[in-house]
């Protein structure tokens, strides 16, 4: 019975669904996407501290060697250096994590604070304040709350739209639903935004990935067979799905604008 009550439910709701309803939809994942991947490592919560730009951390491996290398032989001091140490740090945009055991992550937005919890043989090369460096030096996470202000803003825009309502007909005296078009400026105005943030989300996620990408294979070749370094995968998944929503709303709001325009002149 209550299955049948639900589905009686949605077939009521549903009709009155609009359009511009599933735009805002999309907006609000890709807000919740952006808003996760700028969270990343800035606290110690179940799964934040996997969602990260870029790691370093200590490992023994076979070294590579190449005919460029003035002295190959500096990996071995490298590696006398390290010694057993097991720290690997994780970089996000608004903080930094750091496991010096291969245990439990320590998360904090200062890296000060950090280095003065970890001993020197935890931390021989100095991994925490070459991340705190990418961080402070390299990633510019201000596009992207600049990208989720705007995402917000054409969120409300789409919330003014019209819906469904009953209207009367005169002739008949029965009840219509009737769905306005939307102010044609208020669309506009909503495309521009979400235009800009699509922009500038794009421009975050390239920057983001090519800098993380740069910083990684630079770290491991300068700590050859005692570094590691890696790009968060998590961070670029967030990242590219958030543009891709944002465009998909972009295009179909320029879909929308089209299709009215073009009945306004079958209209005339």
């Amino acid at each position: 019975m209550a299955n049948v009550r639900f589905a009686v439910r949605m077939q009521r709701l549903i009709p009155w669904l609009g359009y511009h309803h599933v735009l805002m939809l999309l907006i609000a994942i890709a807000i919740v996407l952006l808003s996760l991947l700028l969270a990343g490592c800035s606290s110690t919560s179940p799964l934040i501290p996997g969602i990260y730009l870029l790691t370093l951390y200590y490992e023994s491996y076979t070294p590579t060697y190449d005919p460029t290398q003035v002295d190959p032989g500096v990996t071995a001091a490298i590696a006398n250096i390290v010694g057993t140490a097991q720290l690997e740090v994780r970089v996000g945009y608004f903080g930094i994590c750091v496991t010096p055991d291969g245990g439990g992550y320590l998360c904090s937005n200062n890296a000060t604070a950090l280095a003065q919890q970890v001993s020197v043989d935890q931390d021989p090369l100095n991994l925490i304040w070459v991340a705190s460096t990418f961080k402070d030096s390299i990633i510019f996470p201000y596009l992207l709350i600049v990208a989720i202000v705007l995402a917000f803003l054409t969120f409300v825009l789409l919330a003014t739209f019209p819906g469904w309502h009953h209207e009367q007909d005169e002739l008949t005296g029965s009840e219509l639903d009737v769905k306005p078009f939307p102010s044609r400026p208020v669309s506009q105005v909503a495309l521009a935004l979400i235009f800009i943030a699509s922009i500038f989300v794009l421009v975050s996620v390239l920057w983001q990935h090519t800098a993380s990408v740069a910083a990684a294979t630079i770290a491991q070749d300068l700590g050859n067979g005692s570094v590691r370094s890696g790009v968060g995968t998590s961070a670029m998944v967030l990242g590219w799905f958030g543009f891709v929503l944002l465009i998909i709303v972009t295009i179909g709001l320029l879909v929308m604008i089209l299709s009215i325009m073009a009945l306004d002149k079958l209209a005339d």
